[in-house]
């Protein structure tokens, strides 16, 4: 497991763990852009919030571990995979922080 979220992080380098993690400057800045990208599309008033949470969800996808889909099974995210080995083991695991290393330019 510990080499699979290994794997995981090398390969998508996420910005955090969970949402919690991220930079509420990051997220404020986020939003501001899909708003503006719903604007520009003619999008109405009423609906720009579900538009702008919807593409915020896709976001924390792509940048928070725990929401990311698992590169060896797109089915399932990082927390199923862990769920999964909480289950079949009877302990608790939890991804705290994590650190990736990266060489060359």
């Amino acid at each position: 497991l510990a080499k699979d979220i290994s794997m995981q992080i090398a390969a998508t380098n996420p910005l955090a763990v969970s949402r919690d993690g991220l930079d509420p400057k990051v997220i404020e800045a986020e939003t501001a852009i899909y708003r503006q990208q719903a604007l520009n599309e003619g999008k109405p008033e009423k609906i720009l919030d579900k538009i702008v949470a919807g593409k915020l969800d896709k976001y924390y996808a792509e940048v928070c571990l725990m929401e990311q889909p698992f590169v060896k099974d797109g089915e399932k995210t990082i927390s199923d995979i862990i769920n999964d080995a909480i289950a079949k083991i009877g302990e608790n695991i939890s991804v705290k922080r994590f650190a990736r290393f990266r060489l060359g330019e």
